[in-house]
């Protein structure tokens, strides 16, 4: 699939898929940022969690691994997601499981509804029957989610030993 381009708020983005090794020196800064993020909101409702410490020998190694950008019409990365595509062990359905996704707080204004849309689209071209996500840095996310056509399945919960 060709990048998807468009303008918002006076800027063009374009949303590329690119390889995760290549993206990563760029994307790190963004990922510390965005784990912070998760960390904090989680630290407010009593959870703690671990440093950040990525395994990029399993991510960099993974084919079944998308790694989704959304850049300005600069090409500068203003947002990322790291989609896995596997198959369900259950019935082998092909499906796909978010691990990430994440636009900068300055680049808020529309784009992560085109982003996950685009993705969404991605995800069934190659296939995929189901996405899930997990909502765990800004819990707001979820209606946008919902906007695009996500539906309640589940109830994840965390259990720190």
């Amino acid at each position: 699939m060709s990048p998807l381009k468009w303008e918002a708020s006076l800027s063009e983005y374009a949303i590329t898929i690119e390889n995760f090794n290549d993206a990563w020196p760029e994307l790190e800064p963004m990922c510390r940022t965005h784990y912070g993020e998760m960390q904090a909101r989680m630290a407010a409702d009593g959870m703690t969690i671990g440093e950040f410490k990525p395994r990029l020998n399993v991510y960099g190694g993974a084919g079944h691994l998308l790694c989704f950008l959304v850049r300005t019409g600069e090409g500068e990365a203003v947002g990322y997601a790291f989609i896995w595509i596997t198959q369900d062990m259950h019935n082998s359905e092909l499906i796909a499981q978010e691990d990430t996704i994440y636009i900068r707080p300055d680049h808020r204004n529309g784009i992560g509804r085109r982003f996950t849309k685009h993705i969404l689209a991605e995800l069934k071209a190659r296939g995929c029957v189901r996405a899930h996500v997990t909502i765990a840095t800004d819990l707001r996310v979820a209606k946008m989610c919902e906007r695009v056509g996500f539906k309640r399945s589940a109830i994840a919960m965390t259990y720190f030993l």
